[in-house]
């Protein structure tokens, strides 16, 4: 008998019963993929034969009864991540040397609407400068979705929602196709400083995702307001007329100019300048605060007029400015011009109406108090005299030589006699004299100190007829 031994001659064979080529991505975990039979035609272990695949890969071999392998979907799939497999079949043999065969199928991964549109970023902040075109492209906010085909096509709409009373679609628009956003109206940073709003992207599956992001849109200020100067005041044009005292001492305040911007920052920050100035050492200005100074007292040789312009400058680029002129006139003392034209102390002209309403009615009283007792006491000196020789009244006179009588209106002399008036100036009290003639009768008055000399009164004077003796 002869006995033939088996020679590892042949090698492994494999056989593919079936195979998905395409799956989707969301397929479910054990699920066949492909079914298997290996063979070998040698006999003992050379023909006993291994089945294997890469470790690596989402899926696993399981043997039946029947001895057909199962290839089964063994970790979830992702097809934005791996959109197809090559896997590769190893058979081998238990023979010496073993001996082995391949066979590679590719498994490709059907897309599934399982990623929502994704935004770079969560939140985006756009500046816009104000005076702004209509129409005028601000930004572009576009997503991204790792999905194919219609579950990756996105749809972009501005979440509706009202700013100040209006709709936000009144002022912003965006292209649903690439998310573009435009501006639909200009902006004034004066009255809108900013928006928020958010913008929703969207795909086309089924069902279809979207998510959101928060836009920021912010008005940048443009240099488009000029300053506009509030003091000094000016009625009329831009020339404003100060009066000083060219006593006025250094470093003495004469002007403040202050101006104000509308616009922010950088752009309202005004600054102050002399643009022209008749002396430019006589005054001084603060370029921060406008304030207009001395720099010296005033000399006689320095004009009665001087003329300032005065620039306020913003810090915008470019720069807008507004002038303002301001004329000064300098004079003397105020006391020392009244002193020329009249002896009334300065004092007087600052009285209210009412103050001088008061002085007006107390001087009534007190004159006619007085008058009521100088009529009392020449009613009393006109009664019947005695004729015992009586000292002389308080308001006549007895004419001597050289008799002089406290408070009389007549006093003698050798060749004349003289009247004496009592006027009232605002100096104090001035004698008069006046000649008269010998020989003659003569009327004497007792005046009231607060008539003029030309004014008499036969109710408040007591008269006295004397002859030459």
């Amino acid at each position: 008998m002869v006995f033939v031994t088996d020679v590892n001659d042949n090698y492994p064979e494999i056989t593919i019963k079936s195979f998905k080529s395409k799956i989707k991505e969301s397929v479910a975990m054990g699920t066949v993929i492909a079914v298997i039979s290996i063979s070998d035609r040698d006999s003992g272990d050379n023909g006993h034969v291994d089945l294997s695949i890469k470790e690596q890969l989402p899926f696993v071999l399981n043997k039946s009864s029947e001895g057909y392998f199962a290839l089964l979907v063994s970790e979830p799939l992702d097809r934005e991540k791996f959109s197809e497999y090559d896997i590769t079949f190893t058979v081998t043999d238990r023979g010496t040397p073993p001996l082995f065969d391949n066979e590679t199928l590719t498994l490709q991964l059907l897309d599934v609407n399982d990623n929502a549109p994704l935004f770079p970023k969560s939140f985006y902040t756009i500046p816009v400068m104000e005076n702004n075109a209509p129409g005028s492209l601000l930004s572009s906010v576009t997503a991204f979705d790792p999905d194919l085909h219609e579950n990756q096509y996105l749809v972009y709409f501005i979440i509706e929602k009202e700013i100040v009373n209006m709709s936000i679609s009144m002022l912003f628009s965006i292209n649903p196709e690439d998310g573009n956003l435009y501006a639909l109206k200009t902006f004034d940073y004066e009255r809108e400083k900013e928006f928020l709003f958010h913008i929703e992207a969207r795909d086309s599956g089924v069902p279809p995702l979207s998510s959101n992001v928060t836009v920021h849109i912010i008005i940048l200020d443009q240099n488009d307001n000029t300053p506009v100067i509030v003091a000094p005041w000016r009625a009329h044009g831009s020339i404003v007329e100060e009066v000083i005292p060219r006593s006025t001492d250094k470093g003495t305040l004469i002007a403040k100019v202050i101006a104000i911007d509308a616009d922010s920052v950088q752009n309202s920050r005004i600054t102050y300048q002399f643009l022209q100035i008749t002396d430019a050492t006589l005054f001084s200005l603060n370029q921060y605060n406008g304030e207009i100074r001395t720099m010296r007292m005033f000399s006689y040789r320095d004009p009665r007029h001087q003329r300032l312009v005065i620039i306020a400058k913003d810090n915008g680029d470019p720069a807008l400015s507004a002038t303002v002129t301001i004329k000064l006139s300098t004079v003397e003392h105020v006391v020392k011009v009244f002193s020329e034209t009249t002896e009334i102390p300065l004092e007087y002209d600052i009285f209210s109406d009412l103050n001088l309403y008061l002085v007006i009615g107390l001087g009534s009283v007190s004159f006619l108090l007085l008058i009521t007792i100088l009529v009392i006491i020449v009613l009393k000196c006109q009664k019947p005299k005695p004729a015992k020789p009586t000292p002389p009244c308080r308001n006549s006179v007895i004419s001597q030589r050289n008799s002089t009588l406290a408070d009389s209106t007549l006093v003698s002399s050798d060749a004349y006699w003289y009247s004496l008036f009592l006027a009232e100036t605002r100096k104090g009290k001035v004698v008069v004299r006046q000649p008269i003639p010998k020989g003659a009768e003569y009327i004497v008055s007792s005046i009231p100190r607060s008539t003029g000399l030309t004014e008499t009164s036969e109710s408040t004077a007591s008269t006295l007829q004397v002859g030459n003796g």
